[in-house]
């Protein structure tokens, strides 16, 4: 952690213009200190180059301010993009893609150009990082989903030796949502729910998953800033929480029912939302917790409050 006398120094010289209030910044670092961030990312981010770029460089501000983010990145869309070249068709059972054994071999390509991508951005940003994949250090042990979606795996094991070996050598670890069974045998994992599988192991603060929405919506599609895991299963159960979410929300509620303070669903479209969700107390997105006393939105109407006695004219 860097010393109180020089943080306000770095902060300024890292911190970006369209970035969260640099005043609440001193708080949550005390409060982040000594503990691990799961970052998961994926879908549209890791193809655009921009979106890429500024969550990279959110990554690199976390890191140089004294904390220990792991990244853990998707490729779904860049799957997709390949495989529709070479006109093969995929076929998804409860949002997760069938995989037969051509099939792993193309995934396995796409996930190592993407860990390649990030690890050369971090460097350029002046920030070690270590690529996590099953042909070099895999750290995950699955066993298979169910035969019909055929080398798509569960974890089952996470080699946290392993990884906080990485992490102490000052590297960010970049981690490929793949595993290897008993046998050696390589299989897909869904990113979400292989950053859950990470951050449930390492009993991680913060569990962040970036996607391309806003965050969790009620009936009305408007966001909801914070709710607890069991609220969050009534919303699934009733249908409000639906589609794609669903296997999001069930890792959400895994992990924050197995030693995981908070997750966190944030628009990784939005830029900095990293920072916004763990520098300010308004946040980003859905905070999903098993309990809760002042919620988000309360935090947000007493700012908001303040900030009117504060600033209103006196007659």
């Amino acid at each position: 952690m860097l010393s109180a006398k020089n943080l306000d120094n770095q902060i300024e010289q890292l911190w970006p213009d369209n970035g969260p209030s640099t005043k609440e910044v001193s708080k949550y670092l005390k409060k982040y200190q000594n503990e691990k961030i799961v970052i998961k990312c994926g879908g549209k981010v890791l193809l655009d180059p921009i979106l890429l770029d500024g969550m990279i460089g959110d990554i690199a501000i976390l890191k140089k301010l004294g904390l220990t983010p792991i990244l853990v990145h998707g490729g779904g869309l860049g799957i997709k993009k390949k495989l529709d070249e070479l006109n093969i068709e995929s076929k998804f059972i409860m949002g997760l893609r069938v995989t037969d054994e051509k099939m792993i071999k193309i995934v396995e390509e796409i996930m190592i150009e993407f860990n390649k991508e990030i690890i050369k951005a971090l460097e350029k940003k002046s920030c070690k990082a270590k690529s996590i994949t099953i042909k070099e250090n895999n750290i995950i042990y699955v066993e298979q989903e169910n035969k019909e979606l055929g080398y798509v795996g569960k974890p089952v094991k996470v080699n946290t030796d392993l990884l906080n070996d990485i992490i102490q050598k000052d590297f960010i670890p970049i981690v490929t949502p793949m595993g290897l069974d008993q046998k050696g045998q390589a299989y897909n994992i869904n990113a979400d729910t292989t950053a859950g599988a990470l951050a449930r192991s390492l009993k991680s603060r913060r569990l962040l998953l970036a996607t391309d929405v806003e965050g969790v919506l009620d009936k009305n599609e408007k966001l909801i800033s914070e709710i607890r895991s069991n609220e969050a299963e009534k919303l699934v159960n009733d249908q409000t929480i639906h589609g794609g979410m669903i296997p999001k929300i069930k890792t959400c509620i895994e992990a924050v029912n197995n030693g995981v303070r908070g997750v966190v669903i944030i628009d990784g479209r939005k830029p900095h939302s990293i920072l916004f969700e763990l520098f300010s107390d308004l946040g980003a997105g859905t905070l999903i917790r098993k309990w809760k006393n002042l919620n988000r939105s309360s935090i947000g109407s007493l700012i908001l409050i303040t900030h009117y006695i504060l600033e209103k004219p006196k007659f």
